[in-house]
């Protein structure tokens, strides 16, 4: 800025720049009045304390200019306009061609589905401005309008922050754009995940990922021939019982997209999915032959496998229940209601052969609309859930006498041992309803490894550090009740009954037949000896029945139905408070 001598100026006005280290400041007049002469001309260095002009004070008082005062604040700059438009690009409102292609298959946009589950205004996005590592083949306008943010929305949010303090509420989110590039798997979003994946680590965030997408991206500009030094999926696996991860589909997901999903503590996938470690492309690539993605890793498929914990019907729904998931992790709530626990105490019929819905009983006995099950599917002789109890989130295992007569087989057994290692990473306490004849046994059984799927209810349950609470709610025989209770009737911070429950090392009915068999070969009157069999059978029922066993310790207690409920709040209420100190209780919680 050059200025005239004899000039006006005013205090506060910018007369002089001075540049120094390549920065440039503005000097400014001290005071109203005329300048009479400048000291140093424009390109000279200058010293400390040299006069730079002199200024001849006016008598008349005059207004200080203010700089920030004589700008128009709703004037946008360019520079922010450039920013500013950038943002906009990658937008839904500015991408009406592919948000369309989306909605016309039914699915909803990556920001739509993070708007859904992070609450309002809460979300800080990371990595926005990125574009597809491809600058070597596209322009960089190209990149920027069919690559927004790389395929990859991600950032952190609040969840269900109107019900938990905020704290609780932080939930790190993932959601790949299945309108760039089919969601694959690209190097920058590569370079987002890690970001915060590290983050979550550092703050202990939960994370929810939207993970449909094609895998692995071919095309982009990667720093190595195969990327397999990539950390992506190392970091996200460390995570595994640190933090609950949340993973969700609708749609295609295959290979690295599949990947990430299989880490996932819970997997909610929309009927509609199609889940594979390898898509179409890789199958054919591989000489294994030529399927539509439609025919890979279906619903059909992936939720009686175990592979699917929760089917829902869109991403809505998957949203809601992912809310709901994560609510069991933030804790307590303080407004609860109950259906009337006299219920109960007709929920097992007095025929003590007679079958029940378990998962009837279970939403009367926990807090009214707070039960979720998880893999309902898989191992249907288990039951595995998620419940409240005035407000307390509880784990639930138990059998089901609709399917085997409750008798564990491999897969329920892989089903509750996974369970109990999840709510025990999360300091979740476990209540086992246990109703069961035993596990399967038999030449064909033994063919799915039943000694080993099995034994793993024995081991986990045996190194739990979360309270259990055991309720027989009929049968409790052999090995298999010892499996429901931590291995032991007095594992459990307690091991209660109803009246009918009923007890033995078999099932009674075997029992008879092979301990008194020679007494009944005895009897050669076919109606004799099956006259003699029910009297033995109701002896040993008797033996067996609840009050007896409770005569003899094997139980804490036998109750009234009714009463479970302050039972189980008792038990939690007689516990210290769990105090975390951030590290891992587990080593992690196994996929399957």
């Amino acid at each position: 800025i050059e200025v005239t001598v004899g000039a006006s100026v005013q205090r506060g006005q910018v007369l002089m720049v001075l540049e120094a280290m390549k920065m440039e400041h503005g000097v400014v007049a001290t005071m109203s009045g005329h300048v009479r002469s400048i000291a140093a001309a424009v390109g000279t260095i200058v010293r400390a304390e040299q006069p730079l002009l002199f200024i001849e004070p006016t008598s008349q008082s005059a207004e200080a200019v203010d700089e920030v005062a004589s700008y128009d604040l709703d004037t946008i700059r360019p520079d922010l306009a450039e920013v500013l438009l950038r943002h906009s690009n990658g937008l839904d409102e500015s991408r009406e061609a592919a948000v369309a292609r989306r909605k016309k298959n039914g699915g909803r946009t990556a920001r739509e589905n993070i708007a859904d589950l992070c609450d309002a205004d809460s979300f800080i996005e990371y990595g926005a401005l990125t574009v597809a590592s491809q600058r070597h083949r596209r322009t960089l306008d190209e990149l920027i309008e069919i690559s927004p943010a790389d395929g990859m929305v991600c950032g952190i949010g609040a969840v269900n922050s109107a019900i938990f303090e905020a704290e609780r509420a932080r939930c790190a989110v993932l959601a790949y754009d299945y309108t760039v590039f089919a969601g694959t798997q690209g190097y920058m979003n590569h370079k987002k995940k890690d970001r915060l994946f590290q983050l979550a680590e550092q703050w202990r965030l939960p994370i929810v990922a939207f993970a449909e997408g094609g895998g692995g991206r071919p095309g982009d500009d990667w720093t190595s021939p195969s990327a397999l030094e990539t950390d992506t999926f190392a970091s996200f696996a460390r995570l595994s019982g640190l933090v609950p991860l949340v993973g969700i589909t609708a749609g295609r997901c295959f290979a690295g997209n599949a990947a990430l999903l299989g880490c996932c503590d819970v997997i909610i996938a929309t009927r509609n999915s199609n889940i594979g470690m390898g898509g179409p492309a890789m199958i054919e690539g591989g000489g294994l032959g030529v399927y539509k993605p439609e025919e890979v890793g279906p619903v059909s498929v992936q939720a009686p496998n175990g592979v699917i914990d929760i089917v829902v019907d869109d991403e809505a729904e998957a949203t809601a229940i992912a809310k709901k998931y994560l609510s069991y992790f933030q804790g307590s709530i303080t407004q609860w209601q109950c259906s009337d626990q006299h219920l109960l105490r007709q929920a097992i019929p007095e025929n003590r052969v007679r079958v029940y819905d378990i998962r009837q009983l279970i939403a009367t006995l926990a807090d009214t609309d707070s039960v979720l099950e998880l893999r309902a599917q898989f191992g249907i002789g288990m039951i595995t859930a998620l419940i409240r109890i005035e407000g307390r989130a509880i784990g639930v295992i138990a059998n089901n006498p609709l399917h085997l007569g409750g008798a564990i087989d491999a897969d329920g057994a892989d089903k509750a041992a996974r369970f109990m290692q999840l709510c025990d990473a999360f300091d979740i306490p476990l209540l086992s309803l246990c109703d069961t004849p035993g596990f399967m046994v038999g030449p064909e059984v033994e063919k799915t490894a039943q000694v080993r799927h099995v034994s793993r209810m024995f081991i986990v349950g045996a190194n739990i550090k979360v309270p259990m609470f055991a309720i027989v709610l009929r049968k409790g025989y052999g090995l298999g009740a010892q499996a429901m209770t931590g291995g032991s009737f007095h594992a459990p911070l307690f091991t209660v009954a109803w009246p009918t429950g009923e007890f033995g090392a078999m099932g009674l009915e075997g029992a008879v037949r092979l301990g008194y068999r020679r007494e009944l070969e005895a009897v050669t009157d076919p109606v004799e000896r099956e006259a003699l069999y029910k009297k033995m059978v109701a002896q040993a029922y008797q033996e067996g029945k609840g009050l007896n066993a409770a005569s003899y310790f094997e139980l804490d207690d036998v109750i009234d139905p009714m009463e479970s409920r302050r039972w189980l709040v008792r038990g939690l209420k007689s516990l210290p408070p769990v105090e975390r100190r951030g590290d891992k209780k587990r080593s992690f919680v196994d996929a399957w």
